[in-house]
């Protein structure tokens, strides 16, 4: 691996408004655009029609794009257009009923961040949604430690999600809350093809 960085830290982008996967998106994009090597690494999103997963197809092979998590039974349909997504929660965790299917896809992608980090084949690995996956348990604050104490000097990790843990905040070098202030789904707007997903 060609030394590109020449110190790795660790981000955080954490809090209750939208828009912590799209700043992860934007780090990526700008690595990208200076030839860095990026894996981009999606707990609990299954959910095969989103905008970013075609466009990471678009920036190989400089950018590799992996979810794991339950997929959307509709995604054919919304990804033709034909369907918005209605909030099913049939891709998300929202009750017990698919638990420990959840638990599995988490820790398929944890060990798989942790190999990834290993390898020390990229320049920025992306763990987003990994809030998520500890907020709901599926994996341990002590796991998702393991892997920023273990991250190679030369590589940045950005961990994304909601309620971050004050243990992952206090590890990290960055740490950039987003706040809601306001959001159009409050007044009835769906999620939006381009926009949301």
């Amino acid at each position: 691996m060609r030394d590109k960085l020449t110190q790795g830290l660790v981000q955080v982008y954490t809090g209750d408004g939208k828009g912590k996967t799209t700043a992860a998106l934007g780090l990526a994009y700008r690595a990208v655009g200076h030839d860095f090597n990026v894996c981009f690494i999606q707990f609990m999103k299954g959910s095969s029609y989103c905008g970013e997963l075609f466009t990471s197809q678009r920036l190989k092979p400089y950018l590799d794009f992996y979810q794991f998590g339950r997929g959307c039974p509709h995604s054919s349909v919304i990804r033709s257009g034909f369907r918005t997504c209605d909030a099913c929660g049939e891709c998300f965790l929202k009750d017990q009923k698919h638990q420990a299917e959840h638990k599995a896809y988490a820790t398929m992608a944890y060990d798989f961040a942790k190999s990834v980090l290993q390898e020390e084949k990229y320049d920025l690995v992306i763990l987003d949604e990994i809030g998520n996956a500890l907020r709901y348990e599926l994996i341990s604050v002590e796991q998702a430690l393991h892997l920023i104490e273990t991250k190679p000097p030369l590589v940045e990790l950005v961990l994304t999600g909601r309620g971050m843990p004050e243990e992952i905040i206090a590890a990290a070098d960055l740490v950039s809350e987003i706040k809601a202030v306001k959001h159009p789904i409050k007044s009835g707007v769906k999620s939006r093809r381009g926009i949301e997903f």
